[in-house]
C-alpha cells in the first residue's frame, strides 16, 4: 500500500478510540472529519451520542476541530451544536489548506491527528499535512454519488488495513 494512503491506526469508530491512546502519542488536537464520521452526510445535527462522545475528549483536554470538505453552512451549524471550532471547504486530499490551518493556529503536527472514513480524502490529507491519521469506519453504508467511487477504489486498501488491525491499532512507522 503506498504511504500516502496508509492511515497510522485504524479504529472501527471515533467514540471506539480510547482517551488513552491520544495521551500515548503525544496527540493535543484533532481534526475529525464530519460526514460518514460523526454523522451521516444526510444528518444535519449531531446526536447525543456524539455530543458525549465529542465532550469526553475536549473534557479531556483535547483540542477538537471538524475538518470537512463539505459547504461552510452545514460545517458551521454542526460545529456550533457541538461547541467546537472548524475548518471547511478543506479540499482532501490535498493537505495544503490543513497545514495553512496548523500553522495560522501554532498548532505542531507532531502534536495532531486527523479522523476520517476516507482514504482517498481523511488519510491522504493527513499523510500530506504531515500528521497522525486515523482511519475509521463509515457510520453508515448510505453514501452521496461523489464518494461511492471512492469507496470502490479503496475497497481492497480497506480489506488490509482491517486484517491488520482489527478494532485495534496498526503503527506504520
Amino acid at each position: 500500500m503506498r504511504k500516502k494512503a496508509r492511515p497510522y491506526a485504524y479504529f472501527t469508530s471515533v467514540k471506539e478510540i480510547p482517551l488513552s491512546f491520544f495521551k500515548e502519542e503525544g496527540i493535543k488536537v484533532i481534526f475529525c472529519d464530519l460526514d460518514n464520521t460523526l454523522a451521516p452526510y444526510y444528518v444535519a445535527t449531531p446526536s447525543e451520542e456524539t455530543k458525549a462522545t465529542v465532550k469526553k475528549l475536549t473534557d479531556s483536554g483535547l483540542k477538537f476541530y471538524i475538518a470537512s470538505n463539505n459547504r461552510n453552512s452545514r460545517v458551521a451549524t454542526f460545529a456550533k451544536d457541538l461547541g467546537v471550532e472548524y475548518l471547511s471547504g478543506l479540499m482532501k486530499p490535498f493537505g495544503f489548506k490543513l497545514r495553512k490551518a496548523m500553522e495560522e493556529r501554532g498548532i505542531n503536527p507532531q502534536e495532531a491527528c486527523i479522523i476520517g472514513d476516507q482514504i482517498a480524502t481523511d488519510v491522504k490529507a493527513g499523510n500530506r499535512a504531515k500528521i497522525k491519521t486515523i482511519y475509521i469506519e463509515p457510520l453508515v453504508k448510505k453514501d452521496p454519488i461523489w464518494t461511492i467511487l471512492n469507496r470502490r477504489l479503496e475497497r481492497g486498501k480497506r480489506k488490509k488495513i482491517q486484517s491488520m488491525g482489527v478494532k485495534g491499532v496498526i503503527k506504520y512507522e
